[in-house]
């Protein structure tokens, strides 16, 4: 294996120049990629409110502050 395999199935990475930026294929990198964003949420913050990303560490918390039937100190 050299640095330009990929570290998960080992086929060569493909264009050259990705080998400098990433240990993945394209399609590895896809496969991660696809992975990863099943992780992402977006809410709005209050009704007529701007749309905020939220993790899933803060999604807890964060979708608790959203429910405009609560109050706020009492989180």
């Amino acid at each position: 294996m050299t640095s330009t395999d990929c570290r998960i199935c080992g086929n060569e990475i493909d264009p050259p120049a990705r080998a400098q930026l990433t240990t993945l294929c394209v399609d590895c990198g896809e496969k991660a990629a696809r992975q990863e964003r099943k992780s992402w949420t977006v809410v709005q913050e209050y009704g007529k409110g701007g749309y905020m990303f939220i993790t899933r560490d803060s999604a807890h918390l964060t979708l608790k502050q959203t429910n405009q039937k609560i109050l706020r100190g009492d989180i």
